[in-house]
C-alpha cells in the first residue's frame, strides 16, 4: 500500500524532494526514451531524424491537451482537498476519463482527414514528407491513452502519491525503449518497420500506461473514484478544470507554433539543421524535465497550502524549490558546454551534422539557468489556480519575444541567430515572471 504524504505538515525540504523525485525520475525516463528514440532514428538516417523533429509539434499538441487538462484537474483537486471538499475532488477522475477519450477521438479524426496538410504546414518538405506521414499516421492512435495517462498522473501527484505517477511513466518508457530498436531495424522475429517501428513502439507503450493508470486510480487507497456517475460529463467540474487547464493548453499550443516556425526557418538551411534541432531538444529535455519535475512537485504543495491558508509554508516551499532548481540548472549548463561535441557524436558521426549541432547545444544550454526560475514561478501560479497569468507570461515569452526573434535574428546572424533566439527570449521574459511573482508573494505577506 502506498502511503500518502501530508502536504500540510511535513518538513518543506524533504516534502519537496519526496513530491519531486518521482516526477524527476519519471520525466527523466521519458527524456531518456526520447533520447534513445532519436539515437536509433539517427542511426537509421538523418532524414528520419529530421522527420521525427517535424512531427514533434504534433506531439506537442498531444502534450498540450493532456498536460493542460491534467494541470487544471490537478490544481482543482488539490485546492478541493486542501479546503476539505473531498466529493468535488473525487469527481475529477471520472471527468478526465471522459475528456481523454473525447479529445482522443477528435485528434484521430483530424489526422486521418488532414494529416498530410498538417505535416506540410508544420514544415515537412518533399524530401521527408513520406517519413513524416509514416510516423504520424501510426502514433495518432495512441492519443486517447496518452491523454488519460497524462491527466491521471497529475491527480496521483496531488493526492500525495507521486510514486504511482513514476511507475506509469517508467513502464511506458522502458517498454518503448526496448521495442524501438527491435521494430525499427527488424531484430529477431520482429519485422523491419523503420520510422513506423518507433511509432508502433510508442502506441503499445501508451496502451500499457493507460491500463496501469486506470488500475492505480481505482486502488482502495486512492482518494478518487471512477464510479459510472462520475464518468458522465459534469459541466461545473469541467469548467473548474479548464479555468486553470485551458490557459495551460493554450500555452503549450504556442510552444507547438514556435516549433513549427523553427522548422520552417531551419528548412532554409537544410534537413541537417532540422535534425540538429531535434538533437538539441532531446539533450536539453534531459535537464528541463528535471526542472519540470521539481515544479510539478511544488505545484500540489502550493495548491494545498493556499487552500488551507498556510501562506508562510507556501512562500518557504517556493524558495526551497527555487534554490534547488537553479543550482541543478547551473551544473547541467556547465557540463553541456564542455561536452557538447561528444554528446553530438553519440547520435551521428556525420561531420556536417556535428558542425551545426555542437554550437546549437551550447547556446541552448546557456538558457537553462534562466528557465529554472521561470518553471518554478509558473508552477507556483498554476498551483494558486492562476492559469491565466501563467498563460500570459508564457505567451509573452513565446509570441511577443521568441517568435519575432526567430524571424529577425537569422536574417542578421544566419543559423546562429535561430539558436540565439531562445536564450534571449528567456532572459527578457524572466524579468516579467519575477515582477508578477514578487507581487503574488507580497499579497501573502499581508494575509499571513
Amino acid at each position: 500500500m502506498i502511503k500518502s504524504l501530508d502536504l500540510g505538515k511535513e518538513a518543506i525540504f524533504p516534502l519537496i524532494l519526496k513530491m519531486s523525485w518521482p516526477s524527476i525520475i519519471a520525466l527523466t525516463a521519458m527524456s531518456i526514451y526520447n533520447f534513445i528514440d532519436t539515437f536509433w532514428l539517427a542511426r537509421l538516417s538523418s532524414e528520419a531524424l529530421a522527420a521525427l523533429t517535424v512531427c514533434f509539434p504534433v506531439q506537442m499538441i498531444f502534450a498540450a491537451i493532456g498536460v493542460g487538462t491534467g494541470i487544471g484537474a490537478g490544481s482543482f483537486s488539490a485546492r478541493m482537498f486542501g479546503a476539505g471538499k473531498i466529493l468535488q475532488a473525487q469527481k475529477t477522475a471520472g471527468q478526465i476519463f471522459f475528456l481523454s477519450f473525447f479529445f482522443g477521438l477528435i485528434t484521430i479524426i483530424s489526422v486521418l482527414l488532414f494529416g498530410d496538410t498538417i505535416l506540410i504546414y508544420f514544415g515537412a518538405f518533399s524530401e521527408i514528407l513520406p517519413l513524416c506521414h509514416d510516423y504520424l499516421y501510426v502514433i495518432v492512435f495512441s492519443s486517447p491513452f496518452l491523454f488519460f495517462s497524462m491527466m491521471s498522473n497529475y491527480l496521483l501527484r496531488v493526492e500525495g502519491r507521486p510514486l504511482l505517477f513514476m511507475y506509469v511513466v517508467l513502464i511506458a518508457s522502458i517498454c518503448s525503449a526496448i521495442l524501438d530498436p527491435l521494430l525499427i531495424f527488424g531484430i529477431g522475429p520482429f519485422p523491419r518497420l523503420g520510422i513506423k517501428g518507433a511509432a508502433f513502439a510508442a502506441v503499445f507503450a501508451q496502451c500499457l500506461a493507460f491500463m496501469f493508470s486506470v488500475y492505480f486510480i481505482q486502488l482502495k487507497s486512492s482518494k478518487y473514484e471512477l464510479k459510472l456517475k462520475y464518468l458522465i460529463p459534469d459541466l461545473s467540474t469541467i469548467n473548474s478544470i479548464f479555468s486553470t487547464g485551458l490557459p495551460s493548453i493554450a500555452t503549450n499550443l504556442v510552444v507547438s507554433i514556435v516549433l513549427v516556425i523553427y522548422n520552417h526557418i531551419l528548412a532554409h538551411f537544410g534537413f541537417l539543421a532540422i535534425a540538429a534541432l531535434g538533437i538539441c531538444f532531446r539533450v536539453n529535455s534531459l535537464v528541463t524535465m528535471v526542472l519540470f519535475g521539481i515544479g510539478f512537485g511544488l505545484m500540489p504543495v502550493i495548491g494545498f497550502s493556499e487552500g488551507a491558508k498556510l501562506y508562510q509554508r507556501l512562500k518557504e516551499s517556493v524558495f526551497v524549490a527555487l534554490k534547488v532548481s537553479v543550482s541543478l540548472a547551473a551544473v547541467a549548463s556547465i557540463i553541456l558546454e564542455i561536452f557538447a561535441a561528444q554528446i553530438v557524436g553519440l547520435f551521428s558521426k556525420d561531420p556536417s551534422l556535428s558542425v551545426i549541432a555542437t554550437p546549437a547545444i551550447r547556446i541552448f544550454a546557456s538558457a537553462l539557468v534562466l528557465i529554472a526560475p521561470i518553471v518554478i514561478f509558473i508552477n507556483m501560479f498554476l498551483g494558486l489556480g492562476k492559469g491565466t497569468l501563467a498563460m500570459f507570461l508564457l505567451f509573452f515569452r513565446d509570441c511577443i519575444l521568441l517568435i519575432p526573434l526567430l524571424i529577425i535574428l537569422p536574417l542578421w546572424l544566419g543559423l546562429e541567430g535561430a539558436w540565439l533566439a531562445t536564450p534571449i527570449a528567456n532572459l527578457l521574459s524572466l524579468f516579467a515572471v519575477i515582477f508578477y511573482a514578487k507581487k503574488e508573494l507580497r499579497r501573502f505577506n499581508k494575509t499571513s
